[in-house]
């Protein structure tokens, strides 16, 4: 395969001027409404007003203060669940997650290899294996088959991620969790209001997980949510999330496994500032759409990049970030050098996305704990350990052939700015089919 030919001037990574001279805009989404949330928690002089004990009376609380409070009934209200609990990141929530099902050694949790490495790290933290099951090259989320293929008598649960907010297959991974007696986590971190055949991720499996990080569609620099429809579930997040091992005995609460004295406790000001950008959301959303769908119709005049998945109304995709496939046989140059020159002309397409996750030292090697734990467990001896490459090889080839991913369609930013990735790519496109 070619490198791109860099004799034509005009070219940026050629001396030229570049299509785009501009910065773009971070992820800034707040606004006053912000700013008087957080000066009204401020002024209450309470930035928490959590309490490790079984304490029920204000100000202090085992379950927080008003403005947390206030986030999880409204989240609760948006996603139409039951019962929400506002953590301090959505890594802990995926972690307090698998200890409320109360997962553990001997059990097996099927994972994506294409996301966030918490995902796989979460049943280890409580002894349990992961699990890689591969992904499906249209959406990036977990496939259905390989799913089946992966499940033993040892799955207890299936963690199921919407990447880049495309809503995963869930009326056929619901029919695998009911044949076989899993429970489904839905990892939402990057699909806020994301909509399967009408219903909200996040409302549909055992558990939801949403994350409030700064990169997110919604965000207050560092937070999260979990969602389900099960009292008990929610009450054992919640133990979790506050030294719950300090509450179990005076709320008499006898099933104790996996309730260890973690502090994964959202504050005041940011449960605060959660609740203003909640009320955005369908905005937010309405905005990147809006602009994807422009950002589509103009990649149709290029075949060597294919966007992942179109809008549509029944699965209604969020785009967290813009993926599209890169053919570098259509192309005619290799995928490496087509991100050069597109940054050099000022516009940001990264290659890659995650690295597939068991192709991490602590799979590879397979120790976390001293001497090797959990995977040298006797109670672990009968698990899987699927971490060989060529494991999920939709994931391998997405990363390391075909996926660019573009993280600017999104608002601040405009139209106009969706412009300029376009007329990036159509001065590059005559160099790209004729070297």
């Amino acid at each position: 395969m070619k490198q791109i030919d860099l004799r034509r001037g005009e070219l940026a990574i050629n001396g030229g001027r570049p299509q785009r001279d501009r910065p773009w805009a971070d992820n800034f989404t707040l606004d006053e409404a912000e700013k008087t949330a957080a000066l009204r928690v401020l002024n209450s002089g309470y930035l928490s007003l959590f309490e490790g004990s079984h304490l029920p009376d204000p100000p202090f609380s085992f379950r927080g203060g008003p403005e947390v409070q206030s986030l999880e009934a409204e989240w609760s209200n948006y996603y139409a669940v039951n019962h929400s609990v506002a953590m301090n990141s959505a890594t802990s929530g995926l972690y307090a997650a698998i200890g409320a099902l109360g997962i553990g050694y001997g059990d097996e949790v099927i994972v994506s290899p294409y996301t966030m490495t918490a995902c796989a790290l979460a049943p280890l933290i409580y002894g349990a294996i992961p699990v890689f099951a591969d992904v499906e090259e249209s959406t990036g989320c977990l496939c259905p088959d390989s799913i089946a293929d992966m499940i033993s008598p040892n799955t207890k649960a299936i963690i199921v991620v919407h990447q880049f907010g495309f809503p995963a297959d869930m009326d056929r991974i619901l029919a695998l969790a009911k044949n076989f007696g899993l429970k489904v986590i839905e990892d939402c971190a990057q699909a806020h209001g994301a909509r399967y055949k009408g219903k909200l991720v996040g409302s549909i499996g055992d558990i939801g997980v949403f994350s409030l990080n700064v990169n997110k569609t919604i965000q207050v620099g560092e937070g999260g949510v979990c969602t389900t429809n099960d009292s008990d579930i929610c009450y054992r997040l919640q133990l979790i999330r506050n030294h719950g091992e300090a509450v179990v005995e005076a709320a008499g609460y006898d099933n104790i496994t996996n309730i260890a004295g973690y502090n994964y406790r959202l504050t005041e000001i940011g449960a605060a500032i959660a609740r203003e950008q909640l009320k955005k959301l369908p905005e937010l959303n309405s905005v990147r759409l809006r602009m994807v769908e422009r950002l589509q119709v103009g990649l149709r005049e290029f075949p060597f990049l294919s966007p992942l998945s179109e809008v549509n109304l029944d699965d209604y995709p969020t785009y967290y970030t813009y993926p599209v496939r890169f053919n570098s046989q259509a192309a005619g140059v290799t995928r490496k050098s087509f991100a050069a020159a597109l940054r050099a002309e000022g516009v940001y397409f990264y290659e890659g996305y995650s690295k597939p996750i068991y192709m991490q030292p602590l799979y590879q090697r397979k120790h976390l704990y001293k001497f090797g734990y959990p995977f040298s467990a006797k109670e672990n001896s009968a698990c899987k350990t699927n971490y060989y490459v060529g494991t999920c090889p939709v994931a391998e080839r997405l990363h390391f052939e075909e996926m660019l991913i573009n993280e600017h369609v999104r608002p601040p930013n405009h139209m106009t700015d969706v412009d300029d990735i376009l007329l990036a790519i159509r001065k590059m496109y005559p160099l790209q089919i004729n070297t």
